[in-house]
Order: structure tokens, then sequence, then C-alpha cells
């Protein structure tokens, strides 16, 4: 990015959790190019600063250690083929999902995560899946009647793992218009991944009540 900046000012966000799989350890920064380029620019920046500058930093681990690994010869090698193992499992679990009526997938060419959409006015705020334990089913009760009614992916998510225990995040959690959930690509053991796509393909259509 760098290099085609071009004296423009600029702020780069970034987080330890998307350039390096390190659970547990949580770190962003931010780099600021051509500061020097515009005077108002460089106060803000300033400030910013100073801000930081009165918190108490607990991210110190990661900052003597992240320039070790990226200065490491294997790194980009490494990042390759992280890049390679999601675009396999978004392969795998497009079509599958894709084939499940109610929904529709927001293809991924190398994020960790896979998108997926329910279609318009396909869920309502009487949908549910069978609970096997009822104090699960007791907790969910009292969960759900706390879910605004603009948040019907909310209700989907709690359902699934409550009786699936499988957990997706639900995109209305990003500030989304859109009904659907994210899912995560970073299950490594290919068996545990097929069961994840098969709770899917079955929990999905039975919570619509449509049929595949």
């Amino acid at each position: 990015m760098a290099s085609v900046l071009d004296g423009v000012p600029t702020i780069i966000m970034k987080g330890l959790s998307k350039e390096v799989p390190w659970p547990g350890a949580r770190c962003g920064w931010i780099e600021v190019y051509n500061k020097e380029s515009d005077a108002a620019f460089a106060r803000y920046i300033k400030t910013i600063h100073d801000a930081k500058m009165l918190e108490v930093c607990t991210t110190t681990l990661p900052q003597k250690v992240l320039p070790r690994i990226y200065s490491n010869p294997e790194y980009i090698y490494y990042l390759q083929s992280r890049r390679n193992a999601y675009r396999s499992r978004a392969e795998k679990a497009s079509p599958i999902l894709n084939s499940i009526p109610g929904i529709s997938v927001i293809q991924s060419t190398g994020a960790f995560y896979l998108t997926v959409l329910f279609d318009e006015n396909v869920l309502t705020q009487s949908q549910m899946l069978s609970i096997a334990d009822q104090r699960i089913a007791a907790l969910l009760e009292e969960k759900v009647l706390k879910i605004p009614p603009n948040q019907l992916d909310k209700r989907f998510v709690y359902y699934l793992m409550a009786s699936y225990g499988l957990c997706v995040v639900p995109l209305t959690g990003f500030n989304s218009s859109l009904y659907g959930f994210r899912m995560t690509l970073l299950e490594e053991d290919s068996d545990v991944f097929s069961n994840i796509l098969s709770i899917l393909s079955e929990a999905i259509p039975a919570y619509l009540n449509l049929q595949r």
C-alpha cells in the first residue's frame, strides 16, 4: 500500500486476528503514511497518539513477537497456504449451502469466513427448532423474548446453538440490514467441517419449514 500512496495522508488499520491466528492474543494497530503532507492530518494523528499514551498497554508480547514473524522468510508461504485452505473449504461449502432452499452464499475466495444470506421474507418470529434439553429450552425462551423484531437472524442463531450446539454469527450483529449469518472456515479437521455443513443442511430447512 505504501508504494502507491504517492504523498496522500493515509491511515491503515490492522489487527492480529487478521494477520496471525493467535488465539487469545488481541492486538490492533494503525500505520500512518505521509503525515507531513497535511498539517491538519498531522494534528489528528498526534491527538490519537497522545490519547493512546494515556492507556495501559497489554499487548507487549505480540508487539515483541510480530517483527520476528513478519521477517521470517517462511511467513509469506504460510500466508499463501492458509489462503488456499480457506478457499478450498469455501469451495466445498458453497455448493452444499447454496442447495439449501431459502438461503444463498456470498462466495469467499480467501477470507476465513463465509457469509450466508436468508432470502427475503423467509424468516418469521414463530420459527423454531426442537431442543432436547429442557433447561436449555427454558433459557432460550428467555433470551428469544428479548430479541428485537428486526433481528430475526439472531433468533435463528440462538435456536441453532441451543438445538445443535453450533455457533454462527448473525449479520444484524454487524449492523447489517440484511438477514443472514457468518460462519468461519477455520476448522482444519475435514470430518468436523463436513459435519458442520451437514448440521446446517438439516437445521436450516427445518427452521424455515422448507423441503430440500
